[in-house]
């Protein structure tokens, strides 16, 4: 199993910064990806940034540009630097694991989530 602890977020100002971070522990070496979704109330749980295990990321197009995924030298911790803050970036922040280890195959591990509110 892996486990997730995520921290960061809360309240932050339209065109300002957060930081968000999620420590894993458990079979961190089964994890190819760790990254982070968001849910805002209403909608549905989309993507916001993955890493994978060489580095390489991916954005959800709206927040190109302003958001930066980055993961400790360790590669068990992975950062969010949220900048240029808008409204619609409230929602709340799920950290998530991906992998693939047996017996249960392919998996995604979720944080708890942790609560990001932008005010204008």
């Amino acid at each position: 199993q892996v486990q997730l602890v995520e921290s960061g977020g809360g309240l932050g100002q339209a065109g300002g910064s957060l930081r968000l971070s999620c420590a894993a522990s458990g079979s961190i070496f089964s994890i190819n990806a760790m990254g982070w979704y968001r849910q805002a109330p209403g909608k549905q749980r989309e993507l916001v940034a993955l890493i994978t295990r060489n580095g390489s990321s991916n954005y959800a197009d709206s927040v190109k540009g302003r958001f930066t995924i980055s993961r400790s030298a360790a590669k068990v911790t992975v950062y969010l630097q949220m900048n240029s803050l808008k409204p619609e970036d409230t929602a709340v922040y799920y950290c998530v694991a991906r992998g693939a280890m047996a017996p249960i195959g392919p998996y995604d591990y979720w944080g708890q989530g942790t609560q990001v509110t932008v005010s204008s």
